[in-house]
């Protein structure tokens, strides 16, 4: 390879993937000055020194669309991107998450012999393990960002990934130096002196709907304390209004989950990255699903895990409790609650278990940099 032509281009496709993607596009460019980055994403990449294609906003296959409505649209946004990537010719293509797209991608891209590095797992680990085979087949390089995936494709499926740490570890360590300067408000506008308990119920307003009644029926349990809700971006005011108004010692903070967070005593969490991130603030919490009885009797058909929650997943423990579809009603997160906030041997075991977790996801130090570093080799080896 011409060593002043280091040319990456870069896919991620929601904000995630642009927070992960903009600290991996940051570590490049520290490595690399010179390296010229051109891709799909968001703010944060291009702030990094990205050259920004398309936002993540801005794709139709986002979120709460549904495909079928949207396939045109869909097989437009691939044609555009294969074309895009064979104009810039780039010597590694790398695709963070986002599977649905970049999975097709990465199939193509290694049709047309550009290099293929995934950053990021599909969970193939819990549903849809058949895509192994074509990813072994299509992808160069797997980075994984969970420990126990290594074990998974190393002993399942004889492929040599690399684990690269939780790039998450980094971003909280961050926030947690920097610290909030959020106030929290009551509903009459004064700043709340009652201690926090946050509550995450997803991102969509299908979960929402399912799972906030449930955790603001607790609220009544516990007067002495202010529930927060932490609001998803993408959606509006109003939609949280018409569930909360009713409750005194209920406040909704818009887009500053960490923030939140870091102010919490207690937290009642939806699945899904958010228990992590609970965890890694030092939250004690409880994991409350509930989804629709169809959805959940299929999940549990072709879902192959002992826990939802990644604390639990990568403990390979019940470390925090899971209340799932039936169980997860007030009586059962009243109880759950009240052990965590007032049982001292209890916190003492959750605050253990959580140093653990975070010595395990933090053991490879700063991810985004040992993905780099992994990228950034990879591409003088193979060549360009």
């Amino acid at each position: 390879m011409n060593n002043n032509r280091h040319k990456y281009y870069i896919i991620a496709g929601e904000a995630s993937g642009d927070l992960h993607g903009g600290n991996l596009v940051a570590a490049i460019k520290q490595l690399l000055p010179e390296s010229r980055i051109r891709g799909w994403g968001g703010d944060k990449m291009q702030a990094a020194g990205m050259d920004l294609v398309k936002h993540y906003r801005d794709l139709a296959f986002m979120g709460f669309v549904e495909v079928v409505m949207n396939l045109k649209t869909i097989l437009n946004n691939l044609r555009f991107c294969k074309e895009d990537i064979l104009a810039f010719e780039p010597d590694v293509l790398v695709l963070v998450d986002y599977p649905g797209f970049n999975l097709r991608i990465a199939k193509w891209a290694s049709g047309q012999g550009i290099k293929v590095v995934y950053y990021i797992s599909p969970q193939v680990w819990a549903w849809k393990e058949g895509r192994v085979k074509m990813m072994k087949r299509h992808i160069d390089k797997m980075l994984v960002i969970l420990p126990f995936e290594k074990a998974y494709y190393e002993n399942k499926w004889n492929w040599a990934v690399d684990y690269v740490g939780h790039p998450l570890i980094e971003e909280i360590d961050r926030k947690k130096k920097v610290g909030t300067d959020l106030v929290i408000r009551d509903a009459a506008g004064a700043p709340v002196t009652k201690p926090v308990i946050a509550l995450l119920p997803g991102s969509r307003k299908q979960e929402i709907e399912k799972k906030l009644p449930v955790m603001l029926a607790v609220s009544k349990a516990f007067p002495d304390y202010q529930f927060v809700v932490a609001q998803a971006p993408a959606v509006e005011d109003a939609f949280y209004e018409q569930f909360t108004r009713q409750y005194p010692n209920v406040s909704i903070v818009n887009n500053r989950t960490y923030d939140v967070l870091l102010q919490a005593t207690a937290a009642l969490v939806t699945s899904g990255t958010a228990t992590l991130e609970t965890a890694l603030f030092g939250v004690p919490e409880v994991v409350c699903y509930k989804g629709s009885e169809i959805s959940y009797q299929i999940a549990k058909r072709v879902i192959s895990i002992k826990y939802i929650s990644l604390v639990n997943l990568i403990m390979d423990k019940p470390v925090v409790k899971e209340l799932i579809q039936g169980e997860m009603n007030t009586e059962n997160i009243i109880a759950e609650l009240k052990a965590l906030l007032f049982d001292e041997d209890r916190k003492v075991v959750l605050k253990k278990d959580y140093d653990a977790l975070h010595q395990i996801l933090a053991a490879e130090g700063d991810a985004s940099r040992k993905a780099a570093a992994i990228i950034t080799a990879f591409s003088a080896s193979a060549g360009g």
